[in-house]
């Protein structure tokens, strides 16, 4: 069989859509989440060690860099929480056509957006 069509492997030049966009950004939250929970799980446990353990996190933590680290992870939380309510949805049938993943990946976003600027305000102040 001859195949005279362009091969295209470059995904950085293909236009995704953004169903496939959502898609990848709920994998890489959950990869965020992989690592940064167990980040959040080692300094909870270090705030536990002993007092002098907890005034030391409490000061590292109220630096501008640890603020932002923890807001990564909350955001990604936040993602990958709000997208997986939309698989759970698709997994009972609604919004499985085309239109509908279109309108689930908009509100998926949308959603996301305002939670995490909302919680970055939070985290800030």
């Amino acid at each position: 069989m001859s195949d005279n069509r362009p091969v295209n492997l470059d995904l950085f030049t293909i236009k995704q859509p953004l169903p496939a966009i959502a898609s990848i950004i709920h994998r890489i939250s959950g990869l965020l989440l992989f690592v940064g929970i167990a980040g959040l799980l080692f300094i909870f446990g270090e705030s536990l060690d002993s007092r002098d353990s907890f005034v030391a996190l409490q000061a590292v933590m109220s630096g501008g860099f640890a603020k932002f680290v923890l807001w990564v992870v909350v955001s990604a939380l936040i993602y990958h929480f709000v997208a997986g309510i939309k698989h759970l949805l698709m997994d009972w049938g609604i919004g499985e056509t085309l239109e509908g993943a279109q309108l689930g990946a908009k509100i998926v976003v949308g959603i996301s957006a305002i939670l995490i600027i909302y919680t970055g305000v939070s985290i800030i102040w």
